[in-house]
């Protein structure tokens, strides 16, 4: 599955994210605890160039504990980096950032100056909520669905730290499939923009893999199934989510399946580990390369036959 979602302010946003940088001290990204990786947008990393980064694994109330650990330890590897897990339903965590950012630019401090932060994400990851909450007053607008934020802002949290807020941005193109599969099972993907039936039986098959157990609770089946179709299949049967006639109602159980994952009703289960995201990150480069082989392949055929095309005549 492809993302084919990139909406105009996406692309102006990131135009001013690039023009701001250089007054930035410190990045703060938010990520989703659940698909750390595959909410890491790659251009964050790209703009905020060495500037010292604190990744927020945001709405880990709804991932995999032991997982969340795991993420964090691998995070921290890259230099300048440090990794919180948080959840905006309790507010102590969310205001223990200012402390964080202190530690990781302790200079801005000793000369009085404001911390100049920037908080960045991708979309739906919970990043107004966390702003409004070090604010202390509603000040950057949330919604339950993506792309709420349309543009930047100031706001000085009277405490030594100024944010910047962005939008939330989506890269133009997500080249590792599973990462679009797992963006539109979180909610980061519109669902106008996603197939519910493709993106459930990633779900599904995933599920049947990682957390057998939750699933044979949560839908009181007697036995788990052998593939993703027939996962939904159990579960439209136990949920009733059938048609006339007793067919199967995929959109129906699909659309059960995967707003039960979103809120946590499943279980706390994380869609990827560090392991995964490095062998993918491998794949993914290769893939790549050979499509960058291929193109140019097919640059020197065309060069070769417009030459002997001019020879000829």
């Amino acid at each position: 599955m492809a993302i084919q979602w990139y909406p105009g302010h996406m692309h102006k946003a990131r135009k001013e994210i690039e023009e701001a940088m250089p007054q930035v001290d410190l990045v703060i990204e938010v990520l989703d605890a659940r698909i750390p990786y595959s909410s890491e947008n790659p251009m964050v990393s790209q703009l905020r160039g060495d500037k010292p980064c604190i990744k927020l694994l945001n709405k880990s109330d709804l991932a995999d504990p032991a997982i969340t650990e795991r993420w964090i330890e691998y995070l921290e590897r890259e230099q300048g980096v440090k990794a919180s897990a948080i959840t905006t339903l309790q507010p102590g965590m969310v205001k223990n950032i200012p402390d964080i950012c202190r530690k990781l630019v302790p200079h801005r401090d000793v000369i009085e100056k404001d911390i100049r932060t920037m908080i960045m994400g991708i979309p739906n990851v919970g990043k107004s909520t966390i702003i409004n909450t070090l604010a202390g007053r509603t000040i950057a607008k949330t919604g339950n669905e993506p792309a709420v934020t349309k543009n930047q802002q100031r706001i000085n949290l009277r405490n030594g730290i100024v944010l910047s807020d962005t939008p939330g941005i989506l890269w133009p193109k997500v080249d590792n499939e599973a990462s679009s599969y797992r963006l539109a099972v979180t909610g980061a993907i519109k669902d106008t923009a996603m197939e519910y039936e493709d993106v459930a039986m990633f779900a599904a098959e995933y599920f049947l893999k990682a957390y057998p157990e939750a699933i044979l609770e949560r839908y009181k089946l007697s036995s788990l199934p052998d593939t993703d179709i027939g996962l939904l299949e159990a579960i439209a049967g136990s949920r009733g989510a059938l048609r006339p006639g007793g067919r199967i109602d995929y959109h129906k159980v699909s659309e059960l399946l995967l707003h039960d994952y979103r809120s946590g009703r499943i279980g706390l289960l994380s869609l990827e580990t560090p392991e995964m995201a490095e062998a993918e990150k491998i794949e993914v480069a290769r893939l790549l390369a050979e499509k960058e082989a291929l193109k140019q392949q097919k640059i020197a055929q065309e060069k070769l036959k417009r030459s002997g095309k001019r020879h000829n005549d």
